[in-house]
């Protein structure tokens, strides 16, 4: 079967790529307000666009009432951003961060999202998650359609001690999205 995306509305066009390019990693995004209001959101049209210059892309969409996302809103304001990479433990505060919450809301507060500081320029790390992505603003696709794909710059990464080895060699259990579903990446040994 063939089918023309041209022919297709875009809610099917949605369901076809989403559960095609599979596992898709969730880019659990942790951003700041100008206030200091810590937003998370997670996001799984997300991947690795160039190592060099290193740098992500990330589509972010708007709210239903077609404003922007507050990610979105506050990646254009503080040209800041921290990825965190889910793994199993933190599925479910994950999947309720995707909540839809007025602006001066915080997950991190409504959802007992607990954050620590890593590096003072940026936004906080999820507390307790494997790894994450230190990303300054990189540039902003224009597509047409609701959704805004950013690209972010990494500019550090963090990985708790235990995961990799002196050839940094790094063991993740990410957690990633296959079609609505989420399965763990799991790392096969050679040998």
């Amino acid at each position: 079967m063939i089918i023309d995306f041209g022919d297709l509305e875009a809610t099917k066009r949605y369901k076809i790529m989403s559960q095609s390019v599979t596992p898709r990693p969730i880019a659990w995004i942790v951003t700041e307000s100008r206030d200091k209001i810590i937003n998370i959101a997670p996001f799984s049209y997300f991947t690795p666009l160039s190592s060099n210059p290193a740098v992500v892309i990330v589509s972010i969409g708007h709210k239903q009432d077609g404003t922007e996302k507050d990610t979105l809103k506050n990646i254009l304001e503080t040209k800041k951003a921290t990825i965190c990479f889910v793994n199993e433990k933190h599925l479910s505060k994950m999947e309720k961060s995707s909540e839809a919450l007025k602006y001066n809301e915080s997950e991190a507060e409504k959802f007992n999202i607990s954050t620590k500081i890593i590096i003072e320029e940026y936004p906080p790390i999820i507390d307790e998650v494997e790894s994450a992505f230190f990303c300054n603003f990189y540039q902003k696709v224009e597509l047409e359609g609701k959704t805004i794909p950013i690209i972010l710059e990494v500019k550090a990464f963090y990985f708790r001690d235990d995961i990799y080895n002196e050839n940094l060699d790094i063991t993740l259990s990410n957690i990633g999205r296959v079609g609505k579903n989420y399965a763990k990446i799991i790392k096969v040994k050679n040998g």
